[in-house]
């Protein structure tokens, strides 16, 4: 029994300070610049350290056309040559979120967030990881990480409601928007409205989902207190 708590507090102790070399918190600090959009029209070297001037733009084939899709297209071949035209952009993503993740850039964010999922959703630090990776990657990795922290009793059912409403809305969002980023930041760009506006959206509707799970948690066990009294 001893042995189970020893190892039950460990995992907690990795969950709320994970171990985060101090370049992660740089490469964290610099991947939120660059996908952020604020860099996007600056007019010094600066430019090349944002998301949508390092994916570049197609050459023109030909007056009218901007991409290689061309116009006027239907069907599979269409499809398959808009397919082609977002590769690009969703294979720097991938490659970008990877070595920001490699030098601990989202283990970074993790810590800072532990503080702050108690005040904001209802929930303990330590789902911060499980937090991060539905973000960033997809709803198999978030309910993963979320199922482990069930099967240790790091969780209560009050939080997992909560949590599990949060995952649920636009699941995998900053990954899934940063990938198709290159699909949309052009247009984002003609109205001046950075990629960080699109992202800011998304988690603050993930959070409003959370908290509205976490009202009606609050409501439902007042009501059921006052029939008991």
């Amino acid at each position: 029994m001893e042995a189970i708590d020893h190892n039950k507090s460990a995992l907690i102790d990795e969950l709320q300070k994970p171990k985060v070399r101090p370049i992660g918190y740089i490469a964290l600090i610099l991947g939120i610049i660059m996908f952020s959009g604020i860099l996007t029209g600056n007019p010094t070297f600066l430019k090349f350290w944002d998301y949508s001037n390092l994916t570049g733009k197609f050459g023109a084939l030909g007056e009218g056309v901007k991409n290689i899709q061309g116009s006027g297209g239907s069907g599979a071949r269409d499809g398959f040559m808009y397919a082609l035209t977002v590769w690009p952009s969703i294979s720097l993503a991938l490659a970008l979120i990877n070595v920001i993740e490699g030098m601990d850039g989202l283990k970074a964010g993790q810590r800072l967030l532990n503080p702050l999922l108690r005040p904001l959703l209802g929930i303990p630090g330590w789902c911060s990881l499980a937090l991060v990776a539905g973000l960033t990657a997809s709803t198999d990795a978030g309910t993963a990480l979320t199922l482990d922290l069930v099967e240790n009793d790091l969780i209560n059912e009050r939080e997992l409601s909560i949590f599990g409403c949060f995952n649920f809305v636009a699941s995998g969002y900053i990954g899934s928007a940063l990938t198709l980023a290159g699909t949309y930041v052009p247009y984002l760009n003609e109205y001046g409205i950075g990629l960080w506006l699109v992202l800011l959206v998304g988690v603050l509707g993930k959070f409003l989902a959370g908290n509205m799970m976490r009202l009606y948690i609050l409501l439902t066990s007042r009501k059921k207190e006052a029939k008991e009294a």
